[in-house]
């Protein structure tokens, strides 16, 4: 074979290995006060960011991608499958509405649809098990009916759960026992499309699960004592983690499948390990590792890989832990929580989204005589906390040194400026009351949100009715 020859072979096989590397981010929205797409959109090209994972196909997200060359997968949520399952054709209408109209129409550079989120994951206890194969299988289906089976590839983002190793090392991975002949079809279908496996990977949350954790494994300074794999060293949780994916295939038949990192990062409150040290530590060693190009043992190449996430969501359930609603490299504001090199500007750190704009500069606190053994104060801070956002308070996070007063006073204000600061919002009986001075401590910040964004089926005009509602049934308490 000839040099060329040699050289055109070596570059192919590389294009089998890699799925276009670099850095993207997920987009979600499940926040109070999202911001608008389009500051967003901005936001995403300033940092320099070309690839972004969204879990749905919210329409006014995708209308602001357009014509921003901003590589995207769309996602397709879990209560979605059962039905995109049963019918060709609503898999088929889902494509027209999702993809190819915002393609065509909109010229929204879609390059995957991502089939659920973490389906298999143990915690749903196999709910989704029937219909992931059959709504995947359909929605590929409709792809190539639409014609764009070459520009659109699918997937289905999974968490790093669905496969195990026999021996505690990357050489005895193997998808789990349990679902090993759901997920064989499934990567099986992918590959005969030229489709990559898409897996979640979160070293935190091995640190937030076991408290015998090594903490320096999960990082990328290498003081950690490596793992020794026949011969093959592992300084950090993420190699290891991957290459027993990469040997999951390889076992199983696909071993130079592409692979994509859905998500990766670091929290920054909600938990004592859920801090700005930590996350600037690891989400900074991840991106050095991005663009120096270097991959893992069994996969040297450059690592594809989208950062989770990009802004904090208030509204993200927390049954994981209080860390849920923290992952964002940007607050819910767009404001950098920390210096970030993505390595993708000049600026060599995070910019800020621009044209913010804030409600008023007033806050909602415990009234200075009120009591602390006030009989209503335990009710009020358990309603207040309920329908807005406590996460901040607790052992280890950034309002962890508020004394009961303060505690309190973050618990009404959250609801009071996730209410847009009504005067309903603010009316805890004999406990409450509006103040100009901003009342932040230390650490903690006594956010004021911004204004609220009513574009699309945003659902942000119900809340009112739902405050008016809840003080209904808040004062029924006190009866």
């Amino acid at each position: 074979m000839g040099l060329v020859s040699l050289f055109l072979g070596l570059v192919s096989l590389f294009s089998l290995l890699t799925v276009g590397s670099g850095i993207g981010a997920n987009w979600g929205t499940q926040a109070t006060h999202p911001l608008n797409p389009n500051i967003v959109v901005r936001l995403l090209r300033e940092n320099g960011i070309q690839k972004v994972k969204l879990f749905d196909a919210d329409y006014d997200t995708l209308r602001a991608l357009g014509k921003s060359g901003i590589e995207v997968m769309v996602g397709i949520p879990n209560d979605m499958l059962a039905p995109l399952a049963a019918k060709m054709k609503n898999a088929e209408e889902w494509v027209s509405k999702n993809v190819s109209k915002h393609i065509t129409t909109d010229n929204v550079n879609i390059r995957y649809v991502a089939v659920g989120n973490e389906p298999f994951l143990q915690t749903y206890n196999g709910t989704f098990l029937s219909t992931t194969l059959p709504a995947l299988q359909n929605i590929q289906s409709a792809l190539i009916k639409a014609g764009l089976s070459n520009q659109v590839k699918v997937t289905v983002p999974m968490n790093a759960d669905v496969y195990e190793s026999a021996n505690s090392l990357p050489s005895g991975g193997d998808f789990r026992q349990d679902i090993h002949d759901y997920m064989i079809p499934i990567v099986k279908l992918l590959s005969e499309y030229g489709s990559p496996f898409t897996v979640n990977i979160y070293p935190f949350i091995s640190l937030y699960i076991d408290s015998n954790f090594p903490a320096e494994y999960a990082f990328f300074d290498g003081n950690a004592s490596p793992v020794n794999d026949g011969g093959t060293y592992y300084y950090n949780m993420l190699d290891a983690n991957l290459d027993t994916l990469v040997h999951t295939l390889q076992k199983n038949g696909f071993g130079n499948m592409p692979i994509i990192i859905g998500e990766i990062g670091w929290p920054t409150d909600g938990d004592r390990n859920a801090n700005v040290e930590y996350a600037r530590r690891f989400n900074q060693g991840f991106m050095s590792r991005i663009a120096g190009g270097k991959g893992t043992p069994l996969r040297p190449g450059p690592i594809d890989a989208y950062l989770f996430s990009l802004i904090d969501e208030d509204a993200k359930s927390v049954d994981p832990g209080n860390f849920e609603r923290h992952w964002g490299i940007f607050t819910y504001d767009g404001q950098p929580k920390y210096l970030l090199n993505l390595g993708t500007t000049t600026a060599g750190q995070l910019i800020p989204a621009k044209g913010i704009q804030y409600q008023e500069n007033k806050w909602c606190v415990m009234r200075p005589n009120a009591r602390l053994d006030d009989p209503n104060v335990a009710a009020s801070v358990s309603y207040a906390c309920s329908l807005a956002d406590c996460t901040k308070l607790g052992y280890g996070t950034s309002c962890g040194e508020l004394d009961g007063k303060g505690n309190i006073s973050y618990a009404f204000n959250s609801y009071f400026q996730i209410h847009d600061q009504q005067d309903e919002a603010c009316k805890f009986p004999n406990l409450s009351t509006i103040v100009k001075t901003n009342p932040s401590q230390g650490t903690c910040k006594f956010d004021i949100m911004i204004q609220p964004y009513y574009g699309g089926a945003d659902g942000r005009l119900p809340r009112q009715l739902g405050l008016v509602a809840g003080f209904a049934l808040l004062l029924l308490t006190f009866l």
